[in-house]
């Protein structure tokens, strides 16, 4: 048995979306290119059914990845979470890097949710990590990263 996941509502959605776009429009349109193939004949020599195979595999495989993930997944709302500033999975954190003064904001989400350009970071992440369980205000959060010790300070907490 796999352990439960933590996965945001939006995560959840966009997983979702994937999910019906792959078993709704890619998956009968490769049915119906391996139709087409196989109508051209001797299927040993013939590369678009070849293809069209390949293209079948990786569909059926991201589905299967999909449905396991979503099975898989403790989805939480944000927005009903307890508002009370600290910071938990799904907040959105806004920083004070005390090192060089730039501000960064980041959404702690889950695993496969996590885009560092969109600033969205696991929560299995050493920036995550040292966050959760603090609050708006903290100033003295110190994050034991890959590339040395950062210090941070809480500006804000968001619920969204």
């Amino acid at each position: 048995m796999q352990k439960k996941e933590p996965m945001t509502a939006a995560g959840a959605q966009k997983l979702k979306a994937e999910l019906d776009e792959l078993k709704s429009v890619a998956r009968p349109k490769v049915i119906k290119a391996i139709a087409t193939a196989r109508e051209h004949g001797d299927l040993k020599e013939n590369a678009e059914y070849h293809a069209a195979r390949e293209q079948q595999g990786f569909i059926e495989g991201r589905i299967q990845d999909i449905e396991g993930k979503l099975v898989n997944a403790t989805i939480v709302d944000v927005s009903k979470l307890n508002q009370d500033g600290r910071v938990v999975f799904g907040t959105t954190v806004e920083l004070m890097d005390l090192d060089t003064d730039e501000k960064v904001t980041y959404q702690i989400v889950g695993t496969d949710e996590a885009d560092i350009k969109q600033g969205k970071i696991s929560v299995g992440s050493p920036i995550a990590r040292a966050l959760i369980g603090k609050e708006e205000g903290d100033d003295d959060i110190l994050v034991k990263a890959p590339g040395g010790d950062r210090e941070f300070e809480i500006l804000s907490v968001k619920y969204l």
